[in-house]
């Protein structure tokens, strides 16, 4: 079955689309978490961030910033929420790249997931473990921020 971001990028499904460009468009979200939730995806198809060169997902994020004030603007919200799933246990629903900016309101009772406590050893065992990967990252001359 064909993603259907990609059947919106070739217009062959329907949206509300609030930007486009030659590599990005923006539309509205069809089932918002607040009325303004846009979502802004690459038309070329990465299935996750993980996939996309680096350059592209730097002018993704970008144009995300700039929406983002004309979101907040449009619909009057007192901030707003940057969200970005990649793969089915991060909740990404549908595989194709996008970005959700989310208006948010003082009263909003739709707030993020429950955190959880962890000790400040598993927080610095963690570090470290990240840490070594970009080591190792950038001896196999894989590019690293």
């Amino acid at each position: 079955m064909k993603c259907i971001f990609c059947s919106i990028v070739e217009k062959e499904r329907e949206a509300a689309y609030v930007y486009e460009d030659k590599d990005f468009i923006a539309i509205m979200d069809k089932y918002p978490i607040n009325i303004g939730h846009t979502l802004v995806l690459p038309k070329r198809h990465y299935s996750t961030l993980l996939d996309m060169p680096l350059n592209e997902i730097s002018k993704l994020f970008v144009l995300t910033a700039h929406l983002a004030k004309a979101v907040v603007r449009s619909v009057n919200s007192d901030g707003f929420s940057i969200g970005q799933n990649n793969g089915e246990a991060a909740n990404q629903l549908i595989p194709h790249v996008h970005v959700h900016i989310v208006p948010r309101h003082i009263n909003d009772m739709t707030k993020w997931a429950s955190r959880r406590f962890v000790t400040f050893e598993q927080l610095i065992l963690v570090a470290e473990q990240i840490k070594n990967r970009l080591v190792v990252e950038e001896i196999n001359n894989k590019p690293v921020i």
